[in-house]
């Protein structure tokens, strides 16, 4: 019989902090979602950026907030949208070194998002372009395909 494997809190965190926010995206990309895995998604995008807050840096913490501001823009709730957007490009701006380049333009892209939600016409117009700048600076072709397929998907509530 095989011995069970052993984790350190360090390793069990950073595994929790992968595995549920994995499951954030097999349920974002559900059609038919209920209110109840709606629920669960929410809870694993809290659960994962607080296993990044113990083993991750601030590079995890800033992805965290952008996927709790993407949830809360698909659930419809602006405000916790916007204040996760906003903390995201706090967070962003604070460890610039720490952060790829596709990460700064997915920072615009969440606050753009979360205003669009908001009904912040002025404010998406303005954003939407510093995200798309931002964007064109991806210097991996995957990760600036990627980045333009999300920024060019998903709900904009009819102001980009």
């Amino acid at each position: 019989m095989d011995e069970p494997k052993t984790y350190t809190v360090a390793e069990a965190e950073r595994f929790f902090a992968v595995e549920y926010f994995n499951k954030i995206w097999d349920l974002l990309e559900k059609p038919g979602r209920s209110p109840q895995e709606d629920e669960i998604m929410l809870e694993y995008a809290y659960a994962s950026r607080a296993h990044w807050r113990v083993a991750g840096s601030p590079l995890n913490l800033q992805r965290g907030e952008w996927m709790l501001s993407r949830v809360y823009c698909v659930l419809g709730q602006s405000e916790p949208a916007l204040a996760h957007a906003h903390l995201c490009r706090q967070l962003t701006d604070q460890h610039l070194v720490l952060m790829q380049d596709f990460d700064i333009a997915f920072s615009w892209e969440c606050v753009a998002r979360a205003h669009a939600l908001a009904g912040h016409k002025d404010e998406v117009q303005k954003l939407c372009r510093k995200a798309q700048e931002t964007g064109n600076l991806i210097k991996d072709d995957e990760d600036r395909k990627i980045f333009e397929d999300d920024f060019n998907g998903g709900e904009w509530y009819g102001l980009k």
